[in-house]
Order: C-alpha cells, then structure tokens, then sequence
C-alpha cells in the first residue's frame, strides 16, 4: 500500500488539532467543509452539524450511497469554578477517570485556547487508603494558574468544553500516535473518498460523504442525517478494537492487528450482500483486511444507519487502534490508505438499488 502523501497527513494532523468534543464540532467542521469546496458538487450543513457533501451520479435514479464518518471526540466540559480559581469539569463521551490525573487539558473559549493542568496530591501525601481509591471527576480540578475565581470567570465559561493537549506524533515505521483518531480518522477517510472518487469520476452512484456529530453521545448525529440523505446504501467509517498488544485477549474480541487492514465487521447490523462485496473487492484489488465478528448491534453510526426508515443497506469498516478513548491512541497510515482504496474501488462496483436484498 502506499505511503500516505504528506498534504493527506497534514490534513489528518489539523483534523486532530483542531477541538470537536460532542457537541463543540463546529471547528473541525469549518475544515471539512474548507476542504470539499469545490471538490463536491454541495457541501451543506444541517441543524445537528453533520457536514453532507454531495457527488451528483451520473444518472439520476443510480444508487444512492452514504459514506459516515464521525467528526466529534471525547473530552470534558466547564461546570464550576471556585473563588480560588480552580475548575472543576465533568466528560463528555466515555472517558476513562484513570487517565486524566496529571493530564494537560486545553480549554476552548471564546477568546481562544487556554492551556490548565489537572492536579492532584503529591504521593508524598496521600494515605494508603488515598492511594487505592480510584478518584471521582466530581473531585477533580484543573489549574489554569489563575489568581482568583473573579479572574477565572472573566476568562472562563461554564459549559466551555476542553480536550485532551495532544497532537499527532510519529512513532516508528507507519505508527503515528494522538488524542481523538476516533473518529476524526473517520471523517478524513471519507473525505478523502470522495475526493478520491470525484478524480476517478468512474462511480455510477450518487456520492454522500457525512461527517456525522455527536456519536459520542448516542449516534446523534447519523441518525438525523441518514433520515434527510435517505440512501439505498450507507457505511459507517470507525475504529475497532485491536487486538495486538498486552492486556487484550483475541479471544474476545478477534484478531485485529495494526497494519493488517481495515476490519470489516460481520453480524445482524451488517447487510450481507454489502459484506460480500467488499470482501471481494479487497481479493480483486488485492487490498488487506480482517474480518471482526459483531454477534449484535455495533456501537457505531452503523447501528441506526441500518435502521433509518424502511431500512438501508449497511456495513461497518473500521480502521485498528490501540488504545482507544485515551491521549495516546495508536494506529497505522498503511491501515487507513487501505481503506481509502478499499471505499473508493467498492463504490466503482455498485450499479444497482436492488443488489443488496438479501437472498
């Protein structure tokens, strides 16, 4: 697979630098759609957020497909500030209280970024009871080195959300490491799937490239967007659990690798028709990928995608990542320019609405 061109890894990086907790995607929208002007035939926004560019098909009853990419992350949210000054913040989106002790956090207010730390008692001084007791984020504060909390509140908001202050980093080979791949990785792929086949400009489909909101807290946003598109065929863009590393058993979850490509998962909430295709439009274009079992309804814009109206057609393709849901989460570029190939050569295969019925 090639290696990912370097104007493709500096819209990743911006992608991840720029804030989107659930509900605050507005930021990393604005490049989406920076992005796709002029590139999609319509790039319009909805009242939730999604950002839903449009390739017109070349006919104009030809299948219509959806491609959905959540755009939002997890994070935290301002809710009390004290009049000495600290902070005190509830998440937004499953975060993991293990990890945030010692974390820099970045505010996001509306004069701009503000870097804080979240403290904690020296080890010095915590009792052995302290040390075995998991903290509460009711108990948790950050410093953002103010004097007092009329200076906090003039520079401060409640509800003002905050991220993790991490940006992308290479580690070695095609490792790269950041906050926020999931999903932000998503929305770039299918980005770069529609710019991919508006070059290619060999789709017989009427293309929807969304970068959904608000999954992080329920699927908000695909569930509002697939209504509106109303495709014959949608795809839901994500990470998967990989397997790869101490502490996770294969035996749970399956045999994901990082650098083995993309995972395409298999069970009820996937339409097996669609399965099949991509399965074998991987062996034709000789593009890696790992089948992951999904006994039941996956917990990605899959889930109501498949269930919007009289129902769509639906598939789940997900990149392999370490680490999810953490400031240091891992995944390979050769994983996602496969699944960049793998999309764009699926969509130059569909010719018709009534190919996916199961049989």
């Amino acid at each position: 697979m090639s290696v990912m061109h370097p104007d493709h890894l500096a819209l990743l990086a911006e992608l991840i630098r720029t804030p989107s907790p659930s509900g605050f995607e507005q930021p990393v929208q604005r490049v989406i759609r920076r992005t796709l002007e002029g590139v999609a035939d319509e790039v319009r926004t909805d009242v939730l957020g999604n950002v839903i560019a449009r390739l017109a098909g070349p006919q104009p009853d030809c299948p219509r497909v959806m491609l959905a990419g959540h755009c939002d992350e997890i994070g935290f949210m301002v809710r009390h500030i004290d009049d000495r000054g600290f902070v005190y913040f509830a998440p937004i989106g499953g975060v993991d209280v293990h990890l945030v002790p010692g974390q820099r956090l970045q505010a996001h207010t509306a004069e701009g970024p503000l870097l804080g730390v979240v403290g904690r008692k020296p080890i010095h001084l915590l009792e052995a009871k302290e040390r075995e007791t998991l903290a509460k984020f009711k108990d948790l504060f950050v410093d953002f080195g103010f004097a007092d909390g009329e200076q906090a509140r003039a520079r401060l908001a409640i509800g003002d959300p905050l991220t993790f202050a991490v940006e992308l980093e290479r580690l070695q080979g095609d490792l790269v490491t950041a906050r926020a791949f999931d999903d932000k990785m998503g929305a770039f792929i299918v980005t770069r799937v529609l710019q991919e086949v508006r070059r290619r400009g060999t789709a017989a489909v009427e293309l929807f490239s969304v970068t959904t909101v608000q999954e992080e807290i329920g699927l908000r946003g695909a569930a509002a967007s697939v209504y509106g598109v109303q495709p014959d065929i949608a795809i839901a863009v994500d990470v998967g659990f990989a397997s790869d590393y101490p502490g996770v058993d294969a035996k749970e979850l399956g045999e994901a690798r990082l650098g083995g490509g993309p995972l395409l998962a298999r069970g009820a909430n996937i339409n097996p028709q669609l399965f099949a295709l991509l399965c074998e439009t991987a062996r034709q274009e000789n593009i890696p990928v790992q089948i992951v079992a999904a006994p039941r309804a996956t917990g990605t814009d899959a889930n109501v995608m498949q269930l919007s109206r009289g129902g769509v057609a639906t598939a789940l393709v997900s990149v392999p990542l370490r680490y999810m849901h953490s400031p240091v989460e891992v995944l390979s570029l050769a994983d996602i320019e496969a699944t960049i190939a793998l999309l764009s050569a699926t969509l130059c295969r569909i010719r018709e609405r009534g190919a996916f019925i199961p049989q």
